[in-house]
């Protein structure tokens, strides 16, 4: 009979109960649970099991004694005293020591691990005159100790290092889901089951492609950890190579009968470097020709739908703030996810991971169960969704824009229930409609604000172009209860189409919020639905999806129109040109030339769109990429001149292109200075901020004659808001 031994278990939060469910699948009986993991009786070749077969456990540990250790000196003799010899080889060995402490007079976590590395050490040096050496990352004994109350349990760690390193993973992204995180959220979800019944699999936010590669592993019956090929028992000195290598076989056995059985699995991402991470990950760990991978934006996942089963998992790791994204910003990401299943994935079941799980509600999918689990240092709530109806047989082949007329049927047929408050905000936004709708016509204008925070209640504001609607939410006062707020939100969404008559699909959702730097204009999406509106006789490009701004800036568009009236016969600069809005209306106005200066290749195109747009082409429209800053100094020692500048920086740039941090209130004297130095005698630099609590310091620019111009640049429909800018006329003094 093979040789009992105890075992510790350890796993992350929430993942006990599928510990527990997994132990007892692979045939391990005496258990008990403890906070935070597992403990068994068993051999060793259960322990090596657990090692190979658990797609959640962390680490598996072999306890070999217990101790008091309430002093180091008291650590260091009771370590000193264990027969280390029975476990580390006396040749050219390595370790590595994890060393815990919980309540216990021992707090410094590093100088334990060192008096215990130093009691091990010591006891070779003193029988074999030699010591073992220290490999902090892949060490032959890795020794664990964790003291608590004082009451030391040392062990060895049969793992070696954490059991979420598959092995497959040689490209990563920014903030990559954890392997046993995945493989958690899948078993969560009935993965096994549905995979059994020839489910399908979808990852749309891809990105390294863990759900994806956990996903297949779990389908096609894969040891999680048949690729590693480093274990903590690996050159332990009582390691059974025999029973591993009987296990592995076993394992590879499986696999080869198991992959057969794998269903449809399809991933995309908008990024391509995380398609190429996702391709290369997979490719490791030989699955290329089971899961399907392909750069492909969120909204063009419908038109997938009729070539994939009927029923399946659709699961993702959206933004949430933490690392990537920014939490008030991103309820238009799950609006539009609950849109696409909805309308196109109708007989699939979701799962989604957030950190918010109030986010969750702008899906509208019906949610069924909460599960809270670590996404490393992040506490987070796995949300699972029922499918959104049963599949009808006439729905088997519809095509996505069937399914965006059902909805809209549907909504037709179902006015919304609105509260009082409700009815009031619906009757604001009919009486801003009317009381706008002549003004714009007269204006020729396609795009304008509709409402703008009228009623405290709906701390919105309203764009309307064409017939988009752009709605961004201003983020609520701390003291507003977070849910009253969402629900608020929840309403007005529902209001907005039905008032202005236009689909849920052409309503994009944002979050306003205090910016820094360039992060107003980084991607928020991929989404590439850019259209065209009209303003003042000019024609633009506008994206409401993909960005925090629509390449617009509705505020500025009296700003825009003096810089026409100016431009006349001069040489036009516009320097943070962003999408070159300025530059259309200077070249509109006849200006001689206009130079465009941006960061960003993306805007610098986009501008150059624009320009192509009204009919703007030849060498005299120069486009530039670079720092404002250095180009400023650059163009100041090759004398450049120009007659009309038009500038409105950042309010906070930190921008990895940019050297330094970039202050508007700190650093606008001197870059006003600057600019200014590139006027004509005659020339005219128009300066404008978004910054409220800005103050322009007119001691430090006495070379100019300045004239504030805020309240005559203030559009009509941002009458509410005269903060919304400050601008000024700044000249040179003769």
């Amino acid at each position: 009979m093979a040789k009992q031994h105890k075992f510790t278990v350890t796993a992350a939060r929430g993942m006990l109960p599928l510990l527990a469910e997994e132990l007892k699948q692979l045939g391990i009986k005496n258990t008990k649970q403890d906070q935070g993991n597992i403990r068994f009786t068993g051999t060793l070749a259960e322990a090596y099991t657990v090692c190979l077969w658990s797609r959640v456990a962390i680490r598996v540990l072999l306890p070999i004694a217990h101790l008091t250790a309430e002093t180091p000196e008291q650590l260091y003799e009771g370590i000193n005293a264990l027969p280390w010899e029975d476990h580390i080889n006396e040749l050219d060995s390595t370790i590595a020591v994890d060393f815990n402490s919980f309540r216990s007079k021992i707090k410094h976590t590093q100088y334990g691990a060192q008096r215990v590395k130093d009691a091990i050490v010591d006891r070779f040096r003193t029988l074999f005159g030699q010591r073992p050496s220290v490999d902090l990352y892949q060490p032959d004994v890795r020794i664990n100790v964790y003291l608590k109350h004082n009451q030391a349990t040392v062990s060895i760690d049969l793992s070696g290092e954490s059991l979420h390193k598959r092995g497959y993973r040689v490209s990563n992204t920014a903030a990559p889901l954890k392997e046993h995180l995945a493989a958690a959220i899948l078993l969560s979800a009935e993965w096994p089951k549905l995979a059994r019944q020839g489910w399908a699999l979808i990852d749309p936010m891809c990105g390294s492609g863990t759900f994806l590669i956990e996903a297949a592993m779990i389908a096609a019956d894969i040891a999680p950890g048949i690729l590693r090929d480093y274990y903590g028992f690996s050159f332990w000195k009582q390691h059974d190579k025999d029973i591993w290598k009987q296990l592995k076989a076993d394992a590879e056995r499986r696999r080869q009968s198991g992959l057969a059985r794998c269903p449809v699995i399809v991933g995309g991402d908008a990024d391509a470097s995380a398609v190429e991470a996702a391709k290369n990950n997979i490719a490791e760990a030989g699955l290329s020709d089971r899961i399907h991978v392909s750069q492909r934006d969120l909204l063009e996942w419908p038109r997938l739908a009729t070539e994939l089963p009927k029923t399946g998992l659709f699961v993702c790791n959206p933004p949430y703030g933490e690392r990537i994204g920014r939490t008030d910003e991103l309820h238009y990401l799950y609006e539009n996810l609950g849109n696409i299943i909805n309308e196109s994935f109708a007989g699939w079941r979701t799962a989604l991971i957030t950190d918010n799980a109030q986010l969750g509600k702008f899906t509208g999918l019906t949610l069924f169960d909460t599960v809270p689990f670590d996404n490393g240092p992040i506490a987070c709530d796995v949300l699972f969704y029922r499918a959104p109806r049963p599949v009808r047989a006439n729905e088997l082949t519809a095509s996505p824009t069937q399914f965006v007329d059902d909805e809209e049927e549907s909504r037709e047929q179902a006015p919304v229930e609105m509260t009082e408050q409700g009815a009031m905000f619906a009757n604001r936004l009919k009486k801003n409609k009317k009381h706008l709708a002549k003004w714009a016509r007269k204006c020729g204008l396609s795009c304008y604000r509709v409402y703008d925070a009228d009623l405290p209640d709906y701390a919105l504001a309203i764009d309307l172009y064409d017939d988009h609607i752009h709605v961004q939410e201003y983020a609520p006062p701390k003291q507003i209860d977070p849910e009253k707020a969402v629900e608020r939100l929840q309403e007005a969404m529902q209001i907005i189409p039905e008032v202005f008559e236009v689909p849920v699909t052409h309503v994009a959702l944002k979050v306003r919020k205090k910016q820094r730097g360039k992060e107003q204009y980084e991607a928020q999406a991929a989404k590439n639905q850019r259209f065209e509106v009209r303003e003042n006789g000019l024609r633009f490009w506008v994206n409401l999806t993909d960005y925090l701004d629509t390449g617009l800036f509705l505020d500025h568009r009296d700003t825009r129109q003096l810089v026409r009236e100016l431009a006349k016969g001069k040489d036009f600069l516009n320097l943070f040109s962003y999408t070159g809005s300025a530059s259309v209306y200077a070249a509109a106005g006849q200006a001689r030339s206009t130079t465009s200066v941006d960061m960003s290749n993306t805007y610098l195109a986009w501008a150059e769109d624009n320009m192509k747009l009204n009919g703007f082409v030849g060498e005299q429209h120069q486009y530039i990429r670079a720092n404002c800053i250095e180009w400023l100094e650059q163009a100041l020692q090759d004398e450049k001149r120009y007659g009309l500048i038009f500038l409105d920086p950042p309010t906070f740039s930190n921008s990895s292109r940019m050297e330094g941090v970039f202050d508007i209130q700190r650093d606008h004297s001197t870059l006003i200075k600057q600019a200014g130095a590139l006027l004509t005698s005659d020339g005219e630099l128009i300066f404008s901020t978004n910054r409220r609590d800005f103050e322009l310091d007119s001691d430090a620019l006495n070379q100019f004659v300045i004239e504030d111009i805020s309240t005559a640049t203030i559009p009509r429909d941002f009458e509410r808001n005269k903060k919304i800018h400050r601008c000024w006329r700044i000249k040179p003094r003769s």
